[in-house]
């Protein structure tokens, strides 16, 4: 199994915990993410203590105020464990950023993962036609993978523009019926699964800090609503993620 988001902790120490929480459980490959400058050099760093961990690196809109622009992140695309740009995207969720400095850091992430040829994680929040014209208009052609899929509503249009599904822990909250059945639709090839931990633990282990290790409880869940087992859903998530990723 593979976690397609997360963020492990600044700390080496509990990201070492995490990772080898992780492999104990069969989950062989986690892509950490960074959100502004420090975070992006503590996920560069993670990836190259940890021969299966790599990252992307980003700004996250909601880190976007008087945004003046991101060659500090140039300088870290290029890297060899570097296989994504962002999280980026819009949200209008939180007022923690001014949209237009939210739209010109978007604008700017889509031409950089262009520019070095590398998929684009995104994050969207209250903000979904917004996002999804962005996408269509300047990312074509370019790998998107919809972080913590939140557009039921919206599945298909996001399936006919080619890009990936992501599903994190609240696609097991009982009140989230609509990603469920959004779970069950999506072709097994434009499927991912992660924890965007240590945020949306699942269900099954909701009371404890989320962590790399519990993308099995989703995985499992996703698979349960499917109607197939476990191992059919990993072996498909982890040829999506080897792909998508290179790894």
């Amino acid at each position: 199994m593979i976690d397609s988001h997360t963020h492990l902790h600044a700390d080496p120490a509990v990201a070492a915990e995490w990772v080898e929480a992780a492999r104990a459980v069969g989950v062989n490959r986690i892509l950490t993410i960074g959100t502004d400058e420090e975070s992006c050099g503590a996920a560069v760093r993670a990836a190259e203590a940890h021969e299966d961990v790599f990252c992307a690196v980003g700004l996250h809109p909601n880190y976007t105020t008087d945004y003046a622009g991101i060659e500090w992140l140039r300088a870290l695309a290029d890297h060899p464990k570097v296989r994504a740009i962002g999280e980026t995207g819009l949200d209008d969720f939180r007022d923690y950023a001014p949209r237009g400095d939210q739209e010109r850091a978007f604008a700017d992430q889509i031409a950089l993962a262009r520019e070095v040829g590398k998929p684009l994680v995104i994050h969207t929040r209250a903000a979904d036609e917004d996002t999804i014209s962005t996408l269509a208009r300047d990312a074509a052609e370019l790998e998107v993978i919809l972080h913590c899929f939140s557009m039921a509503d919206r599945l298909q249009e996001c399936l006919d523009h080619g890009w990936w599904i992501s599903f994190a822990g609240n696609v097991t909250y009982p009140k989230a019926s609509d990603l469920a059945e959004a779970a069950e639709k999506v072709p097994l090839d434009r499927l991912l699964v992660e924890t965007d931990a240590p945020y949306l633990t699942p269900q099954a282990v909701r009371k404890e800090r989320n962590r790399p290790a519990y993308v099995t409880h989703t995985a499992r869940f996703i698979a349960e609503r499917r109607g197939i087992a476990y191992e059919e859903l990993e072996a498909a998530v982890e040829a999506n993620a080897a792909k998508l990723f290179g790894w």
